[in-house]
């Protein structure tokens, strides 16, 4: 059993959208996009304990909230197989360089290797050197030819027929 103070990773809890929202919030500050960040509590409960389109795990240390790993499956027609889609990994500054992000993501990764799918993916942001090069110290290759893309707002609607 781990020590009041050792961080512990857990699955997250119905209670936990609000402080989930404020790690979410936090991440996006430290990606410099703020103001992107336009859910509420109430939308990530729903997503993640009504209409489970995404889990979450939540890192603790001394009783406290540090860290976040929300994932969602998506599904590869190459392998015929689902995989999962890391969304965000996030570790508060004060609590990085100790092993957390590691064991978070090797959280995921046994999440994965345990519902038998081949892969994990995500993105990170080309200036987070730090996040790529620990990335690439766990054996994550960039997929240099494919360019990550979105559709949202009016484009989405008028596309979508509304």
């Amino acid at each position: 059993m781990a020590a009041a103070d050792e961080p512990t990773i857990r699955p997250a809890r119905e209670g936990d959208a609000e402080v989930l929202l404020g790690l979410i919030r936090e991440l996006a500050t430290y990606e410099k996009a703020p103001e992107m960040v336009r859910g509420s509590a109430e939308l990530l409960h729903r997503a993640l304990f009504e209409q489970r389109t995404a889990e979450a795990l939540v890192v603790e240390a001394g009783g406290e909230a540090v860290g976040y790993a929300i994932f969602f499956t998506t599904f590869s027609t190459w392998e015929c197989r689902p995989g999962i889609w890391v969304e965000d990994i996030y570790v508060q500054p004060g609590h990085r360089r100790g092993g957390i992000g590691r064991a978070l993501l090797a959280r995921v990764a046994a999440i994965a290797v345990e519902r038998g799918y081949p892969r994990l993916d995500w993105c990170a942001l080309k200036w987070n050197r730090m996040a790529l090069d620990f990335y690439a110290g766990i054996g994550a290759v960039p997929l240099e030819e494919w360019q990550l893309l979105r559709l949202e707002g009016e484009p989405l609607r008028r596309l979508g027929g509304g």
